[in-house]
C-alpha cells in the first residue's frame, strides 16, 4: 500500500429533511464508521443538514432552517473530527446576514477549519436555490491527512457543469476536488466529473444521496457517488479507466482510496491543467453577456 494512500469516504446516505436532530445524529455515526474503517476524510452531500429537501414549498420555513457557522450543528463535526482524527466535510444551510448560503466546511483532524465554501453556481431557475446567496471565490486549502499534506478545494453540485470553477480551484493548487451532490448522477453528468479531472489534472470525488428519492421535495438522486483521478494514460501509453471508485444506489459509507503519489507524478510530468494556458486569448471568459447571449442568441 502506498504511504500516500488517501482514503476517502463518501457518505451516500438518504436525508433526513429538516430534522436537524436526525441529520446531525445520523451524520456523526456515518463519520464514526468511516473513522473504524480507516478513512482520513469524509464528505457528505450537498446540504446533509436539510436533506436537501423542499417538503411543503414554503421559502419561509425552508429559510428557517438555515443555521450558523458556529451553531451546534456545524461544531459537532469539529468535535467528532477532533475526537477520530479524520478530517469531516460538513454540508448545511447557512445563515448569514445576506441570506441562505448552501455551504460547506471542511475541518482537518484536529478540529480546525481548513475551508468554508458557499455554492457559487446557485440554481437560480429552480426553487428554493433562487433564495440563496451564492458565493463568490473558489478557496483552496491545505488539509493534514494522515497520507500527508493534501491541497483541497471543492465544488457544489451544478458547479461541476462550469469547467471555469474546477479551473479556478486548480489554479489555487488543488490536488483535490470534494464535491458534495444532490442529484442525478446519469452517464453525462459522471463524464462531467472524468473531463473536470483530466482538464484540470486534479482528482474529483463526489458524494451523492441515495437512491430512491422518496422524501417530499426531494432531487431526484441516485446515488452513484464517485472518485476520479486524472490519469488518463498507463505508463505504456494506453488509455486507462481514471474511475477510481463508483457506488451504485444504495445507502453505505463508501471508502474510496487515492494514490497521491502517482496522482503527483502525473502532474509534475504532463502536460494539461494549467501548464500550457494562453491567458491573454481568454477575455471573453471574464466578460458578463449573461444567460442567452451569443450568436445562437441574436438568430432570428
Amino acid at each position: 500500500m502506498s504511504v500516500a494512500e488517501l482514503r476517502i469516504a463518501l457518505l451516500q446516505l438518504s436525508g433526513e429533511g429538516y430534522d436537524h436532530e436526525a441529520s446531525l445524529v445520523r451524520g456523526l455515526a456515518a463519520c464514526r464508521e468511516a473513522a473504524e474503517r480507516g478513512a482520513h476524510l469524509a464528505v457528505f452531500p450537498e446540504l446533509w443538514s436539510t436533506g436537501y429537501a423542499f417538503p411543503d414549498g414554503d421559502l419561509n420555513h425552508w429559510r428557517a432552517q438555515a443555521i450558523a457557522r458556529d451553531d451546534p450543528w456545524v461544531t459537532e463535526f469539529s468535535a467528532l473530527a477532533r475526537q477520530t482524527g479524520m478530517a469531516v466535510a460538513a454540508t448545511y444551510l447557512e445563515a448569514t446576514p445576506a441570506g441562505p448560503r448552501n455551504a460547506v466546511t471542511l475541518f482537518d483532524g484536529r478540529g480546525r477549519e481548513v475551508l468554508s465554501y458557499a455554492k457559487v453556481h446557485t440554481c437560480s431557475f429552480d426553487l428554493p436555490e433562487q433564495a440563496l446567496v451564492p458565493g463568490g471565490e473558489f478557496p483552496v486549502g491545505r488539509l493534514e491527512t494522515g497520507a500527508g499534506p493534501v491541497e483541497v478545494g471543492a465544488m457544489i453540485c451544478f458547479d461541476r457543469e462550469f469547467p471555469e470553477a474546477a479551473r479556478a480551484l486548480a489554479l489555487g493548487g488543488a490536488e483535490l476536488i470534494i464535491v458534495p451532490n444532490a442529484c442525478e448522477l446519469e452517464a453525462n453528468r459522471l463524464g462531467q466529473v472524468r473531463a473536470r479531472a483530466f482538464e484540470n489534472m486534479a482528482a474529483v470525488a463526489v458524494c451523492n444521496y441515495a437512491a430512491p428519492s422518496t422524501r417530499p421535495g426531494a432531487a431526484e438522486e441516485n446515488g452513484h457517488s464517485t472518485l476520479v483521478d486524472p490519469i488518463a494514460f498507463d505508463a505504456d501509453g494506453r488509455g486507462r479507466d481514471t474511475r477510481v471508485f463508483e457506488a451504485g444506489e444504495a445507502e453505505g459509507v463508501y471508502v474510496a482510496r487515492l494514490d497521491l503519489d502517482a496522482l503527483r507524478q502525473w502532474r509534475r510530468h504532463e502536460v494539461w491543467g494549467t501548464r500550457c494556458r494562453r491567458p491573454a486569448a481568454y477575455g471573453i471568459l471574464t466578460e458578463d453577456r449573461g444567460a442567452g447571449s451569443g450568436p445562437a442568441a441574436d438568430e432570428d
